[in-house]
């Protein structure tokens, strides 16, 4: 517990759904994949995780979120290449959405 009047030393990154939080063994353990399956997914493009200091792998996740619906289409028998495209179409559709709404004056939801 925090006391009171004191503050985390970044209260923003635990609500920030791209902050890199996850090791690339955390993130695969939580999809319940490989780790090899994370780094295809960077080879295809559609995840590119930031790197720590000592160059290990960190996802966010919204690329948590990304990868979890890859696998979705994966385990249905989609080509991993076709899975990432959907999903990226999928990404820019719900991101063109949101600007659409923003920019209507709608509130988030």
């Amino acid at each position: 517990m925090i006391p009171d009047g004191e503050r985390p030393a970044a209260p923003g990154k635990f609500d920030d759904e791209h902050y890199p939080g996850y090791t690339m063994g955390r993130a695969a353990d939580m999809l319940g994949t490989t780790q090899a399956f994370l780094r295809s997914l960077g080879e295809t493009g559609l995840i590119t995780p930031q790197r720590s200091a000592g160059g290990h792998r960190r996802y966010s996740r919204h690329q948590l979120r990304l990868a979890a619906r890859v696998r979705e289409l994966v385990d249905q028998g989609t080509a991993i290449d076709a899975a990432c495209r959907i999903v990226s179409l999928e990404d820019q559709l719900h991101e063109a959405r949101r600007l659409n709404r923003a920019l209507q004056g709608e509130p988030e939801g």
